[in-house]
């Protein structure tokens, strides 16, 4: 009879599985937890203790650190001295594993949990069991995951011995790509519990999980797929309410559209964005009057655009977006007759939901040829900005507020970027050029064709002025405050620039490059 080996920490499905198993005469062998709900289930189970000799002891650390263990998973059957030398020590084939690992990951993401208890939980037996048995997946099946159960007693009724050798191959993949990940896991929080203050370790351990195949890249001709770090995180965690699939750029400009409105978590808050960057922006009394200054920003770049609110969608403001072709809208809420609406447009996709706590911190990485760029998540201003007036005017109290949301705003634009801004709205967004007097130039232009009048708008700078002839440039659209970080060389000339047109100027000593 074959033997199967069962030792889990998630036992979703499992007595079901085993009932399987025994039904087509196989002999089952367990482990503490898992022989108990097996028996509870009135089930009959082998002990791991009656096949090794051997007690489990040490709180459970050692049960399956055995050679009758590993032995069984192990030796080859197509080989006469493994025959033998098996048959010498009384160890018995075992033909299938299925272990599933300590649940580590949600252990140290418990809050306030104590060191010793995310040890605990460093799993040694499970993955020497899977690594043991997917090594030899010619002769051994591996189990790591419940959704394979099915898989497997399919194979065992189809007797084809071709097709269940893919099978194990595949699920043995699975088991190596699965313990790669939990030791990922394991080695980034010890590296975390030694250096708390590095977030730069001589080896960076990562493991991702395919949350979803992609149609295409971006472009048709380029494959691809959705990796998440853990189920559930990020852009994972938003449903769908309807619409096609998402596609690669879609989740770009999502991702891009919830960062906008990021600094804007405790207003009203709409971002319009298309290739990932915000082609408007705008706060407002309302869901529907935030749309309709972030839509009259640059109207002609919003269609086929993804749009985020900071706020749930009503059904007014769903009637104003329904007007224009949307990739996709993003909200924490959405009412019932909002959705109802929206859901017929059968191309447009509504996510719902907010990110978990903690999904919009952490580190960001840029893969390059032959590597990766990793650095802290640019932090976007939310608080009060700290403001260095340089200038001789000092900026009255409208142009502080106008110049507060401006630099928020420009935050999330790609850079070189410029906006202008006035009563809480971009008016004129330059993102994306090679010299800042082009942005400066772009922003006034989109402006002045969307109809805004640029005299007495605010304009906000992610980096320096290099030149005084942004300045001068903005002077021409009546300007009449700037923000930026400062920090040029020439920045007196700048500064002077400002004087000689009476513009207020402030520094922040902070730049906000997005590249």
């Amino acid at each position: 009879m074959p033997s199967a080996l069962l030792s889990v920490s998630d036992k979703s499905g499992l007595v079901d599985f085993a009932r399987e198993l025994i039904a087509r005469h196989w002999t089952l062998i367990s482990t503490g937890g898992t022989a108990k709900v097996l028996r509870d289930a009135g089930l009959t189970v082998a002990d791991i203790s009656d096949v090794t000799g051997f007690p489990e002891m040490l709180d459970g650390r050692v049960k399956t650190l055995h050679p009758v263990v590993h032995g069984g998973l192990l030796y080859r059957r197509d080989l006469p001295e493994h025959v033998a030398a098996v048959a010498e020590h009384n160890i018995g084939a075992i033909d299938l594993v299925v272990v599933n690992l300590y649940p580590f990951r949600a252990t140290a993401a418990r809050a306030g949990v104590l060191p010793h208890d995310v040890i605990e939980q460093i799993d040694i037996g499970g993955p020497s069991m899977l690594r043991s048995a997917a090594k030899n997946f010619s002769a051994v099946t591996v189990v790591c995951d419940p959704a394979d159960y099915g898989r497997v007693i399919a194979a065992l009724d189809a007797k084809d011995e071709e097709g269940a050798l893919i099978m194990r191959r595949d699920l043995a993949a699975s088991v190596f790509a699965h313990t790669a990940s939990y030791d990922s896991a394991i080695a980034g929080w010890l590296q975390h519990q030694v250096a708390p203050q590095d977030p730069f370790p001589a080896t960076l351990p990562l493991a991702f999980e395919k949350a979803q195949g992609l149609r295409y890249g971006e472009n048709p001709e380029q494959r691809a797929a959705f990796y998440v770090e853990r189920a559930g995180a990020g852009l994972a965690s938003l449903t769908q309410l309807g619409g096609k699939e998402l596609s690669f750029n879609n989740l770009l400009d999502v991702d891009g559209a919830l960062m906008a409105i990021e600094p804007f978590a405790e207003q009203v808050a709409c971002a319009i964005i298309k290739h990932t960057t915000p082609c408007g922006l705008a706060i407002g009394a309302t869901p529907l009057e935030a749309w309709q200054k972030a839509l009259a920003c640059d109207p002609t770049s919003a269609f086929g655009g993804v749009v985020a609110f900071s706020v749930a969608i009503d059904e007014a403001t769903a009637v104003a977006m329904s007007s224009l072709f949307l990739e996709c809208i993003v909200a924490p809420a959405i009412a019932e007759s909002a959705a109802e609406l929206l859901g017929r447009k059968k191309n447009l996709r509504v996510l719902i939901g907010t990110l978990p706590a903690g999904d919009t911190g952490g580190m960001d990485m840029k893969r390059v040829r032959g590597g990766v760029l990793l650095q802290d998540r640019m932090r976007v201003p939310t608080g009060e900005v700290p403001w260095k007036v340089v200038t001789r005017r000092v900026p009255t109290a409208a142009e502080l507020v106008d110049l507060a949301f401006a630099w928020r705003a420009v935050a999330t634009v790609k850079s070189n970027a410029i906006v202008l801004t006035r009563g809480g709205a971009t008016i004129g967004i330059g993102a994306g050029q090679m010299s800042r007097v082009d942005a400066s130039f772009l922003a006034g232009h989109k402006a002045r064709q969307a109809g805004h009048e640029t005299a007495g708008s605010a304009l906000a700078s992610d980096a320096f002025f290099p030149f005084r002839d942004g300045v001068d440039h903005a002077a021409t659209c009546g300007v009449t405050a700037i923000v930026q970080p400062g920090g040029s060389v020439r920045d007196a000339e700048v500064i002077a620039a400002a004087d000689e047109h009476g513009i207020a100027m402030v520094f922040t000593g902070a730049r906000l490059f997005r590249h």
